[in-house]
């Protein structure tokens, strides 16, 4: 099992930027990929951004692209989403997701944390 807490989400103006992070626990070893997913009112679930455990490699949506980062310390077992340029779409419930070695989807889900972007 791996446990994973999401902070860092709130209130911001168009414009503005937050960093979100993702620290996780318990069979760390075991992942291959972490990710930041968003969920915005009435809509499903999308994918905003990936990164590679071991490998550090990344991946984008396209809507995010230019604006966010991902980055990871693995030291800390944590993940972190820089969001600048933030506009009133982003708003939305991000989160973490996990997978693990040997799986092809995204096991391990934080319980979200609400950006609300004003314009």
């Amino acid at each position: 099992q791996v446990q994973l807490v999401e902070s860092g989400g709130g209130l911001v103006q168009a414009g503005g930027s937050l960093r979100l992070s993702c620290a996780a626990s318990g069979r760390t070893f075991s992942i291959y990929d972490m990710a930041w997913f968003r969920q915005a009112p009435g809509k499903e679930r999308a994918f905003v951004a990936a990164i590679g455990w071991s490998t550090s490699v990344t991946n984008y949506a396209d809507s995010v692209k230019g604006r966010f980062t991902i980055s990871r310390d693995s030291a800390k077992n944590t993940v972190y989403l820089q969001m600048n340029s933030l506009n009133p779409e982003d708003t939305a419930v991000y989160y973490c997701a996990v997978a693990r070695v040997g799986s092809s989807k995204y096991e391990y889900w934080g319980q979200g944390t609400q950006v609300t972007v004003s314009s």
